[in-house]
């Protein structure tokens, strides 16, 4: 099962900006019944980087990113690990099944990782940033 998640969902559901300036982090709060792994993708003075998976229990919180946001966009996949389905999205970059810092977008299978789809996260360029992700079928958690 995939969850695909539309910009209307994002703006109104999965997103709560909190700015403040004395910290500055990327947190993911999970409010769905099950135990997920997330991954993020940005891009930096750098380029572009993946990096994965964080596992946040059920009905939990947990930072992410610690510091100023690395930038505007930031983009996320994450895997329901007890009940299946993702939250995904048409951005391609590249993820491994374990822990991953990778650098670079391009030729994920040519160069040994998965090709996998992110949704995109507009920050509008704030500088503290919380996910929440929810069951599809949670209407209040979802703002229906």
């Amino acid at each position: 099962m995939i969850r695909n998640v539309s910009i209307p969902l994002l703006a109104t559901a999965l997103l709560l900006a909190v700015p403040h300036p004395a910290l500055a982090d990327l947190k993911f709060c999970n409010a769905s019944q099950s135990r997920v792994g997330v991954a993020i993708g940005y891009q930096d003075a750098d380029g572009w980087a993946t990096e994965g998976w964080w596992n946040i229990a059920s009905q939990a919180c947990e930072t992410i990113l610690k510091g100023a946001l690395p930038s505007r966009f930031i983009y996320v996949h994450a895997v329901d690990y007890d009940r299946g389905g993702e939250w995904a999205g048409s951005n391609f970059m590249c993820s491994a099944d374990k822990s991953f810092a990778i650098r670079g977008v391009q030729d994920c299978p040519k160069r040994g990782y998965k090709r996998t789809g992110f949704f995109e996260v507009d920050t509008g360029e704030a500088q503290e940033w919380t996910v929440r992700l929810t069951d599809p079928d949670n209407k209040e958690a979802n703002g229906q």
